[in-house]
Parts: structure tokens; sequence; C-alpha cells
């Protein structure tokens, strides 16, 4: 077969498969399209689940009568016009083959009428051969679009619909969608002549959280906490629910205003939510994220559900950041519907895009009625950064003194003190070197996913009670309803089995929770490796000095080694 231009027919038959999976996308770019030419108030009306028909009517700045055939042609727009605005797109659509490719597998009339013109006009086409045809009618300013007998001309694909009232379901959830992306213009849907959506304009904040409750049920908008951050040009806002048992289908995310499923975003979401929601519960949220035009691509997607950040991690983070301090906030502080919301402007702080550096100071500052991410200072920066460096190598001059000796089953060394044959355990030895350790407040270091401890009430009231103690500790923990969330813990002990520690800690007697978590990471089932087993004792002789050899007898067990010998 040789090359050849497809005919537009087909072309734009081809390109409906991207564009027009059911009655629901066609919706959704029609009222794009509306939303897109200033509409205050839109009006979706279907027939047999948009199987038979659909029309959608606005009161936007219509087309002119010159331009309705060219508006029904492939990459026919009037949104983009040079690279330059590709690169910074603010509209909904920009490629110019939604009408096309709608009218290529129905019966589309488009009917429209700015205000300047005074007569309404008419184009009307059928997929079978494209032709267009241009009457004058009579409607008010603004668009309508029907669209009759949707794949009427591909049965393959008609067949593939689903029942009426699956497909009016989608439809449905694309109006609740659109509905919650803009509330300063007004949404109806009726099906078979019956208005089952009335969505009327929210120009307040009680109003939009009306409109919330409406999509998304009453107890959202009773209980939802509100977010508000900004940084370096980037800006969340909207509400979150940690505890939606039920409501798994409740999340909605806008970027710049349009849909969203992308995957960072979900991401950065998820993670935040991780260690906050019960067992049967899920994250429910409406959430818009706003940021310059020309740090995101939309162009990546043919339905523009998912995009490309320029700065993706820094988004990510930013997201992560702003849910988390929100619900951290304490659960008695809730927002007063009295009280304005205060915008949380997060520090500046400069991303990194090296995964493999240690972990950098996090820097934050207190506001009104819940804590930030606290400061922490460069010498502990310093010091979490020294960890994460080789050890130096021990010299012959730090080991005379030690260096026979013979690991034991991995948790004892066999060797010479003040003349006797001793066993060290070495966890004694790890235990006290951690006492000194944490005679300062040690690096903290964050979990990749906080760790939820089931408590009853007498856990969680010690909690509360011991919480700057065990921050001073390394360990950052906040309560939930019946649990403790570890947030941090000391640097280097991630791997800790903190689920059974922490409440040994936080049971411990008064000012005991230090030697507690000491002995829990020094355990003597711990087993060690030979170069941890010379590391422990280069650091003891030279903690020790002169009474190296005396302190190392004290809690050794001096053995019979002559006795044995002469037997």
């Amino acid at each position: 077969m040789p090359i050849q231009i497809l005919p537009a027919r087909l072309a734009n038959q081809i390109a409906a498969g991207e564009v027009v999976e059911r009655p629901a996308s066609v919706i959704k770019e029609l009222v794009e399209n509306s939303l897109d030419a200033g509409a205050t108030r839109i009006e979706v009306e279907v027939d047999k689940g948009g199987h038979k028909r659909i029309l959608v009517r606005d009161n936007g700045s219509g087309i002119v009568q010159q331009e309705l055939e060219l508006a029904l042609s492939r990459h026919a727009t009037s949104k983009i016009a040079s690279l330059d605005d590709l690169e910074a797109i603010m509209s909904l659509g920009f490629r110019g083959e939604a009408l096309a490719s709608i009218s290529s597998v129905s019966r589309l009339s488009l009917t429209s009428r700015p205000q300047a013109q005074e007569q309404a006009w008419q184009a009307a086409c059928e997929g079978r051969d494209m032709a267009v045809k241009l009457m004058p009618v009579a409607h008010p300013q603004g668009t309508s679009v029907e669209v009759l007998d949707l794949f009427f001309n591909t049965p393959a694909r008609r067949k593939f619909l689903r029942t009426e009232k699956t497909e009016f379901n989608h439809i449905d959830e694309v109006i609740k969608r659109i509905a919650l992306s803009r509330f300063d213009v007004a949404f109806s849907l009726k099906h078979n002549g019956k208005l089952l959506r009335n969505f009327p304009v929210a120009d307040n904040d009680k109003a939009r959280l009306k409109r919330v409750g409406q999509v998304c049920g009453g107890n959202f908008g009773n209980d939802a906490m509100l977010v508000q951050s900004e940084f370096q040009g980037l800006k969340l806002w909207g509400w979150v629910l940690p505890s939606a048992v039920g409501m798994a289908d409740q999340q909605y995310c806008y970027v710049n205003g349009r849909m969203m499923r992308d995957k960072l975003v979900n991401h950065a979401i998820r993670q935040a939510f991780e260690g906050w929601l019960p067992p049967e519960g899920h994250a429910a949220y409406v959430l818009y994220l706003e940021l310059d035009a020309r740090q995101v691509d939309v162009n990546v997607h043919p339905a523009k559900h998912e995009v490309r950040f320029h700065q993706a991690r820094m988004v990510h983070d930013f997201i992560y950041r702003a849910i988390t301090d929100v619900l951290e906030r304490p659960l008695n502080e809730a927002d007063s519907e009295n009280t304005p919301p205060q915008v949380h402007s997060l520090p500046a702080v400069e991303p990194k895009h090296d995964y493999i550096t240690p972990l950098r100071p996090k820097v934050g500052e207190a506001t009104s009625g819940y804590r930030t991410s606290r400061d922490v200072s460069s010498a502990a920066a310093s010091a979490y950064q020294s960890l994460m460096r080789p050890a130096a190598p021990v010299t012959s001059a730090q080991t005379q003194t030690v260096d026979q000796w013979i690991l034991v089953k991995a948790k004892w060394l066999l060797l010479m003190l003040e003349n006797d044959c001793c066993l060290l355990p070495l966890y004694k030895l790890e235990q006290y070197k951690m006492l000194q350790q944490f005679s300062t407040r040690p690096v903290s270091q964050p979990l990749l996913m906080p760790i939820a401890i089931a408590g009853d009430d007498r856990l969680l009231s010690l909690a509360r009670e011991k919480r700057e103690e065990c921050r001073a500790l390394g360990l950052d923990i906040a309560t939930l309803p019946n649990k403790v969330l570890l947030k941090q813990v000391p640097a280097g002990f991630r791997q800790t089995d903190w689920a059974s520690l922490l409440p040994r800690v936080l049971e411990s007697a008064e000012g005991q929770s230090k030697y507690c978590l000491v002995q829990g990471l020094a355990a003597n089932d711990k087993e060690y490796q030979q170069a941890q087993a010379q590391a422990l004792l280069s650091w003891s002789q030279q903690h020790f000095g002169s009474q190296w050899q005396r302190q190392l007898a004290a809690w050794s067990k001096a053995l019979p080694l002559e006795q044995w010998l002469d037997e």
C-alpha cells in the first residue's frame, strides 16, 4: 500500500478514539469549551445515558458566523497560536480536536450567537461526509452543542457502551468534578428531562464549602480540615478529611483548575496520609494546586489527565509538607467558622535532587493554631552528615591493647583484661556508648512512612505527657484517636522494631525514658560483625583512657582459663 494522506473523515475518527471514549468524555470536552468561553452558567441535558442525545448550553462569548464551520475542523482553535502559547497554557482546551472528533462519530449541531451579533447561526454536520450546513436560528447569547446518536456510524464502538445507568453515572461524576473546579460558575444536569444536579454560583467560603458538601457528602463539608499553603510560587488550598469511612471515591485534585489524576500528585497525597487512616478508612480530599503555567506541561496525555512538572521533586515535597502540616494540627483545634483562614507560607528551602544526600535540616516556623516542622540546627545537621561518612581507619596505636580478642557467637568478646581471661557482652559496651550519645539531643531522622501504634487511653495520655521528653531523645510522636503516631526516630535506627519499643519507653518510670530507650536499642540479642566489635573497643579505649581495662573488667565475667588448662 502506498503512503498517502488519510481522508479527513478517517483521521477524525482515529482522533475520536483518544478524545471520545464514552458520552461522559463528550460532555467533559464540551463543558470545558464553555468554561474557556467565559460562561457563568452551563446547562447539560442527556437522554438515555447520553446514548441518544447530549446537549450542552452556555452563556459564554459565543462564536461568530464566519468561524462556525471552521470550528468543526481539525486543529482549529482560538486558544493558542504559537509555541510560546503552548508553553504557558491556562485554557482547558487547546488542541482543536474535540469538536471535529465528536462530529465525526455523531450527528452534531453547533449553535451560537456572540453579544455583538444580532442573528444566531447553526452549523450542522453528520459523521458520514463531514459536510457542514449553516442556517440562521433563534438563540440567546452563548453557544449550544447538541450531539445525537453517538457512534451511530461506528458500530464496533457503540456496542462497547455500557447500560444507560452506568453511562449516566460517569456523566454525573464528570459534572461533579467540573463543578468543584469552578465555584464561580453555575451548573445544572438533567437526565431524561429530570433535573438531578443543580450547583448555583458559590461566591463565598460558606457557599463553596456547601458545594463541596453537595458533591462529597455532608460529613465532608462538616468535618473537613482547611488546607492553605504557599511556597516559592506554589499554592495549595482546599480541604482534607483523613478518616472518611466509606468515601474512597471522594478524591478530587486540580492543577491550575484542570481535573487531574496525575501519578506524582497522587503519590504525594497518599504518602502524606500514611499512618493517619484507620484500617477501614480512606482519605477524602478536594485540593487545588496553583503554579506558573510555564512550570507545568499539560500536553502529555490525550485526555489531559496527567501533567509534567518542571520541578517535579519540589512540587511533590511541597504537597506532602502542606498536607502533613495540616494533619498535625491538634485535634481539638478545629478551624473556627468566625476566624478567617490564615495562609500558611512554608519557609524557603533550597530543593535538592540528589536523592542519596543524607537528611537535610527541616526549616520551619510556628504559626498560630498548629505546629510546623521544627528548626534543626546546623550543628545537628553536621553531626548527621558525619554519621553518613565512613569511619576513619583505626590505627595500630589505638588498638595496641585490644588486638588479642575473639568474637564469640557474634555477641561476646573473649579477651585478656588485667591478666584474666574475660567474656565481655558487647551490648553492655554499646549501651554505655549510647547513653553518652543520648546525653545531648541526638539527630532525628524522619521515617519513610510514619508508624501507627494502637493504644488505650492510658498510653495516649502518656504519649501526650512525654512528648517533649521523647523529642529530646530524637523521637517525634503525635496522638490520634486510639493510636500513637511515630514520625521521626534517632538517626541510624529506622529499622528498629519501634512498634514494640515505643510503648515500653512511654510506660517507663519518670526520668527513665532514656535508659529504657537505650536498653531497647542495644538489646542483648543483637549480633555484631568483626568491624563493629573493633569499633566499640576502640571507642571505649579512647573514652575511658587509663581506666579502660578496669571498666571493661567490671562488665565482664572472668573465666577460669588456668584451671581449665591445668585440667
